[in-house]
């Protein structure tokens, strides 16, 4: 460090240029074995197709030639039978039909046994592909939070703190709070329009196979089933750009923005009922409070809708002097406390942001009886 607890903000910026250079060069090297893994993934779906067309033709002959063959045993035998009736010439003729039947017989049996093997490496190997693919997107999708918090939030800290002491202070609170949301992200695309993504496209080869095996009639039924999986996936991406961040926070303040928020969420999340007051008066706070809270609130609704199953959901903002009190109550299962495993990650996360906000969270729940959390935020203590 400087003498003074000076920064040296060239230096910094450089460092900054550095890891953006090197983050977006492995950016693209990800985004390249993507996209070969996608012509692969194309090459052997087309081979696929073909491939399986083929087997049915053989399919088809081998069927037709075990008929063939059925007959001509059954000739051959009856040429044994009476063997003084028929001339050599005919006796000959019928052991050579069936002997070409029966070598014809074995190889395209020999030719069905291959193109099965063949059609099952294919299909093993697209499985394979598909998934590389789905994992070099999530590695994309999260690289760019990097990006964008490398390149947006953090480029312009160094002339904003002249302290060596409060630069160090608040990068390790922003950066606490950017992994937490490039987490929870991380998740959300992951567990929704990825996996949707993923079951569209295996969808779209059932509707292949459904169209060969049993009619037009039922592969457009799969295509209306397609269509609706389509709908859901960009619900859920319509439903993520939305929870990112609402432009209304910074326009209109904290309780505005979650009316528009919970009333979204009622209206994404049929027979839900969410219940939202906020008692005295309510007032602007800092960007850093008003965002923190708001995510608080959040996370404790999509726990309630995702893991509790909550039917009705209330919301009350209590404002006094000197600190806003929260309380988040449902009536979905509950949960025991004691036992974290299935909710920490969301519960650690909102632990970790009222301690950045110097507040207290009180968490009640039973299985069966609901949840209630509390948050109690002073309103004079900076983050």
């Amino acid at each position: 460090m400087p003498k003074g607890n000076k920064i040296d903000v060239r230096l910094l910026d450089k460092i900054f240029d550095s890891m953006v250079d090197t983050i977006d060069a492995s950016k693209n090297d990800i985004f390249i074995i993507s996209e070969q893994s996608r012509q692969s993934f194309e090459e052997m779906k087309s081979e696929l197709q073909q491939v399986r067309q083929k087997l049915q033709s053989v399919i088809q002959e081998n069927d037709m030639l075990e008929q063939q063959a059925k007959q001509a045993r059954s000739n051959l035998a009856e040429v044994s039978q009476n063997f003084q009736t028929y001339t050599e010439e005919q006796v000959h003729e019928a052991y050579q039909f069936a002997n070409s039947i029966q070598v014809r017989h074995s190889v395209v049996q020999s030719e069905e046994k291959q193109l099965r093997e063949r059609r099952d490496d294919l299909e093993r190997r697209m499985r394979g592909l598909l998934d590389t693919i789905n994992k070099a997107d999530h590695l994309v999708n999260q690289v760019n939070v990097v990006l964008t918090y490398l390149s947006d939030d953090l480029r312009d800290i160094g002339p904003a703190l002249e302290n060596a002491k409060v630069k160090e202070n608040f990068a390790i609170r922003v950066i606490e709070a950017q992994e937490e949301e490039r987490k929870r992200i991380s998740r959300e695309v992951h567990d929704g329009p990825a996996q949707m993504l993923a079951n569209v496209l295996l969808r779209t080869d059932l509707i292949t196979r459904s169209y060969d095996e049993k009619g037009v009639e039922r592969a457009i039924q799969e295509l209306r089933d397609l269509k609706g999986m389509v709908r859901d996936t960009l619900h859920e991406v319509r439903r993520i750009i939305y929870d990112l961040r609402p432009m209304a926070l910074d326009d209109l303040g904290i309780v505005p923005t979650l009316k528009k928020y919970l009333n979204s969420v009622q209206d994404y999340n049929e027979g839900t009922e969410v219940y939202f007051v906020s008692r005295g008066k309510d007032r602007r706070l800092q960007t850093n409070f008003e965002t923190a809270i708001f995510r608080l609130v959040q996370e404790c609704v999509n726990n309630s809708i995702k893991h509790g199953h909550s039917k009705n959901i209330s919301v009350n903002f209590e404002w006094l002097e000197e600190n806003v009190t929260i309380y988040i109550k449902d009536d979905g299962i509950g949960f025991d406390t004691t036992i974290t495993k299935q909710n920490s990650f969301g519960i650690v996360g909102m632990k970790e942001r009222v301690e950045l906000l110097d507040g207290t969270i009180v968490l009640q729940s039973e299985i069966g009886k609901g949840t209630t959390t509390m948050f109690k935020i002073p309103l004079k203590t900076g983050i």
